[in-house]
Formats: C-alpha cells, sequence, structure tokens
C-alpha cells in the first residue's frame, strides 16, 4: 500500500485554498526568526521568505508521517481527513514539529537579514502579512489554485506599496521573479535573491573561513534562475576554498526534493545518490535552498559529511558575532 497521494496533495491544495498556505502556520512560527533584529514593518523594499524556512519543520513531520503509514490500514482513511480538514486544519495532526527544528531553521532567516543590515540593505518585512509564495502547487500543476493564490499575494505586496522584493530561497524567488510575470497582467516587482543582493553590496569578511567547502547547486537557482556565481563570489571572498562536485552549476544533481512529503521512498534514493558525490570529495558541504538542506542532511546522517546552509558560512564570516 503505498502513500495516498492524491488526498495528501489534496489537503495541501485545499490548505492554500482556504488558509493561504500549504500547511498553515501560527503567526509565532511565521515571524518569530525576526526578534531583536528591529526589522521596520513594510517599506517599499522588504526581505521575502515565503514561509519556505518556516515550513520545512512541518514538512519534514509530515514526511515522516507518509513514510510511517504507508503501508498501514490508516493510509485507507486519508480521504476522510481530507473532508475534516475542509471545515477544520488537521495540519496540526498531521506536522507536529519540535522546538529546535523550528528554532535551526528560524536561525537561517535571521543570519540572512542580519547579512543584510551588515551590508547596509534599506529593507522592511510584512511580517503576518507575508504569504506563501505557492510553489509547491505550482510544481505539482494545480494551475487554476496555484494562479488565484498569486494575484493574492501579488495584490498583498501592492497593498503595501512594495516595489522590491529581497527573497531567502530559491523557490519563491522564482515564483516571484519568473512565473508570476507569467500569470499576472502589468506584473510590476523587482526581485533579487539575497544572494545576488550581497554579491552586489561589496560586503568584506571580517575573518577568514578558511575551509574546503563542497557545494551543492539549487536546481532552481542554477537552472531556472541563473544564480551560480554568487554564492561562489561570496564564500570564496571570505577565505573558502570551494569544491566542486560532480554534477555541479547548470549541471547540479537533484536533492530528492520537493517531492518528500509525497514520494518519501523515492526522494530519499535520490538524497542518498547525491550525498555520495558529495562525500567523495569532501567532508562539508553547503546548500542555499530549504528543500535541499532537508533533503541532503537527513541523506548525510550516516555519512562523513556535515551540512550547512549556506547563511551559516556567510554570517560567520561577515558578522560581528
Amino acid at each position: 500500500m503505498a502513500v495516498p497521494i492524491k488526498h495528501v496533495l489534496g489537503i495541501l491544495v485545499d490548505n492554500l485554498s482556504i488558509r493561504g498556505s500549504v500547511m498553515p502556520l501560527s503567526r509565532s512560527s511565521s515571524v518569530n526568526w525576526a526578534k531583536g533584529l528591529n526589522i521596520p514593518r513594510g517599506g517599499k523594499t522588504v526581505i521575502y521568505t515565503g514561509l519556505m524556512y518556516q515550513l520545512m519543520p512541518s514538512i519534514i513531520a509530515m514526511e515522516k508521517m507518509t513514510s510511517k503509514f504507508a503501508d498501514s490500514w490508516i493510509s485507507n482513511f486519508y480521504g476522510v481527513g481530507r473532508m475534516v480538514n475542509k471545515v477544520i486544519s488537521i495540519t496540526p495532526f498531521m506536522t507536529w514539529t519540535n522546538a529546535s527544528e523550528r528554532e535551526r531553521f528560524n536561525s537561517i532567516l535571521h543570519n540572512i537579514a542580519k547579512l543584510l543590515q551588515v551590508a547596509n540593505v534599506d529593507f522592511g518585512y510584512l511580517y503576518d502579512e507575508e504569504m506563501y509564495a505557492g510553489a509547491l502547487v505550482h510544481d505539482e500543476g494545480i494551475n487554476d489554485v496555484f494562479e488565484a493564490h498569486a494575484h493574492k499575494v501579488y495584490e498583498r505586496l501592492k497593498k503595501h506599496n512594495v516595489e522590491r522584493v529581497i527573497t531567502v530561497d530559491p523557490h519563491t524567488t522564482d515564483m516571484l521573479k519568473s512565473v508570476y510575470p507569467k500569470i499576472i497582467k502589468d506584473y510590476q516587482l523587482e526581485v533579487k535573491s539575497y544572494l545576488e543582493v550581497l554579491a552586489e553590496s561589496n560586503l568584506k569578511p571580517l575573518k577568514k573561513l578558511e575551509q574546503d567547502i563542497v557545494i551543492h547547486d539549487s536546481c532552481v537557482y542554477a537552472r531556472y534562475e541563473g544564480i551560480i556565481d554568487q554564492p561562489r563570489q561570496l564564500l570564496e571572498n571570505a577565505g573558502a576554498q570551494i569544491i566542486e562536485p560532480i554534477n555541479t552549476k547548470k549541471m547540479t544533481y537533484c536533492c530528492g526534493g520537493p517531492a518528500e512529503s509525497l514520494f518519501p521512498s523515492k526522494a530519499r534514493t535520490v538524497a542518498d545518490s547525491r550525498v555520495e558525490q558529495l562525500a567523495s570529495v569532501g567532508d562539508k558541504s553547503v546548500t542555499m535552498c530549504p528543500i535541499c538542506f532537508v533533503n541532503i542532511r537527513a541523506a548525510a546522517e550516516t555519512k562523513n559529511l556535515s551540512v550547512k546552509d549556506i547563511s551559516d558560512y556567510l554570517v560567520d564570516a561577515y558578522c560581528d558575532q
């Protein structure tokens, strides 16, 4: 008995239509990462998380649950769960997360904002009015639901007079920069990844990393958005020695995502293959996507390979700790 993909995907799609995100988050889960940073609310330029890093603990929990019950009689009741979910959200029961995981992903967002501040970038944040960008539903081809949601996101941004967006992950970057303009008439929004912004800022390192780091390119950044040189520039300027694995840059190898919630075993097989490639050339690796981080970190648990988000290295080099 396999994972009931139709019903699991249906729950995610219903959540987006009814609650604005594939996995609804509390206000604290969405914005706690910004505590202590004194980021102003709103503004013409905003940092836009798209809730991707915040959603990762829930996605991890859902993957564990779907894997556990894939061959269980419980999978027969996912259809009932979807019907209930249309009235009362069952997501909290499907995605029970722990505080340490939430803190781990919050720290990545905290790092990114600190880096932008050190680079003297003037930006605000929409806090609890920020919306999920819809990448998962787009990737699964649920076009009518995705397009309706994209218009809501854009209307929210224009309501707050946002003109420029600094994104923090490849999927949100691709949605706002390349996908939305194709479906929204007269789309006017300047979108850049924080890696592009930092690379353009002439930011100076405060200390040298002096480490060999195996780089794993995000397929979305590298293939869709051409963001390849910027992460290398930032790491190399800080003294890191970049090690290129087999399948790198535009030819990068998939991490297994974003299929981990629907096809957990297949996603893990792909991630295992990628970890083998990375571990064969070094013992420290870097990712720049929350989905890559989750899948590669999990597959690397039994290998001699440490996995960090690129922001961990950059904040160590460029920020006064």
